[in-house]
């Protein structure tokens, strides 16, 4: 998605109108994404996390890959409406909206059908790209506050509405396939899936595309001072957000209420070297609703409160420090080949899961390795080639703009 802001010219004295015109694309958040990319790798092809030497990284990273990718999808489609100054949506911006939806949905269920074993994202984006059609029309009081309420409201309503739907104790993060488009049945289930039950719901993962929204309203990336923000918010909510987790599981003692959960209703965690861990594990990380302390953890991929607030500060950090970065045109020279994979996001994210599924890779450092080099040349080299044609942002990126209905200005 292109990244663009706007900036007002006087027309001349006889006028009132002023013209908003598209800026160049942001080097920092095509930086972050492709960041945010080579961590999906990370948790798809590389190594465990471990907290022991380069295994720090990866530990830093788990769990929050989908997350920034996530907000910065929402930051996104902020900053091409117009940023900090949103503009009017030109007549058929729903109709193109309807069209990626249609798009993103037809290929994520096109590459989960290739079992490689990776909970694909796309189709889930649909929905959420779907959802913020209507949040972008809002004020930026109004979408901020929507924003702080999701981050609360979207666990808590996944952890009250599991067990109407039988996932009590466990059945959470599946993934939608065909079989969603080929039965009513398919259907019905794909869209439990798909809001509630699926490995990346709507109910808890949306709040990251709508605090992202909120924060291409709040700050603009382009001002002096907008990196020293981004990271001291990114510090302040990380920490708070597993702070606050950590005061609640021990001094507020909330592990005990989550000991007293797993012997009554998870017998088959209650010896594990770690209880509350492998209760997770059987949910691909989502929280059962079997005590109300589960939305007191913040383990990876556990998709509570706090969990979703730290993640929420990451994503800050990051995007702060590739803004500080890039505000220095060496480094931003040198970040180049990074930010050329980050425009091409989805192009990357669709070829990595076909490689997975038709090569069968070693989970490792070699394999991660590999899979981000190749990436960085390819990147480069289809940006080198088709420089100055629509191809440049990328086959599926033009392939998906190609698609859209050409809107009119209203």
């Amino acid at each position: 998605m292109t990244h663009t802001s706007t900036a007002s010219t006087a027309s001349g004295a006889s006028t009132a109108t002023a013209e908003r015109a598209p800026r160049a694309r942001l080097v920092s958040v095509d930086v972050a994404r492709a960041i945010a990319v080579f961590a999906m790798f990370a948790a798809h092809i590389g190594p465990p996390a471990k907290p022991e030497g380069a295994g720090h990284l990866l530990v830093a990273f788990d769990g929050r890959a989908p997350a920034i990718f996530t907000l910065i999808a929402g930051l996104s489609l902020t900053l091409s409406r117009g940023g900090t100054r949103p503009r009017p949506q030109p007549a058929g911006a729903l109709r193109s909206t309807l069209v990626r939806c249609v798009v993103l949905a037809a290929l994520g269920l096109a590459l989960t059908e290739l079992r490689s074993g990776i909970a694909v994202i796309l189709t889930f984006f649909a929905l959420y790209f779907l959802a913020a059609e209507p949040l972008a029309r809002l004020g930026t009081r109004a979408l901020t506050a929507v924003a702080a309420a999701s981050v609360v409201l979207g666990p808590v309503l996944s952890y009250v509405l599991g067990p109407y739907f039988g996932y009590r104790v466990t059945g959470r993060g599946r993934y939608p396939g065909f079989e969603a488009v080929t039965s009513w049945s398919g259907f019905t289930d794909a869209l439990d899936t798909l809001l509630l039950s699926g490995a990346y719901p709507w109910l808890t993962y949306f709040p990251y595309v709508v605090v992202g929204m909120a924060l291409g309203r709040l700050v603009d990336l382009r001002r002096t001072g907008a990196a020293r923000r981004l990271i001291g918010w990114g510090a302040l909510t990380t920490l708070a957000g597993h702070g606050l987790s950590a005061l609640a599981l021990g001094p507020g003692g909330g592990r005990e209420a989550l000991l007293r959960a797993i012997a009554g209703s998870h017998a088959y965690a209650v010896n594990a070297p770690d209880p509350v861990q492998a209760v997770l594990a059987r949910q691909a990380g989502a929280i059962p609703s079997t005590s109300w302390a589960w939305l007191l953890v913040d383990g990876p991929y556990s998709q509570t409160p706090f969990e979703t607030v730290a993640n929420i500060g990451a994503s800050l950090l990051l995007l702060g420090l590739a803004v500080a970065a890039c505000r220095s045109g060496a480094v931003e020279t040198l970040l180049r080949p990074l930010a050329v994979v980050g425009t091409m996001g989805l192009s990357v994210y669709a070829v990595h899961v076909i490689a997975r599924a038709e090569l069968h890779p070693h989970h490792g450092w070699p394999a991660l390795g590999a899979f981000c080099g190749v990436s960085l040349v390819a990147c480069a080299v289809w940006a080198f080639v088709f420089r100055g044609t629509p191809l440049r942002r990328g086959p599926l990126e033009w392939a998906l703009h190609a698609m859209m209905p050409k809107a009119k200005a209203s």
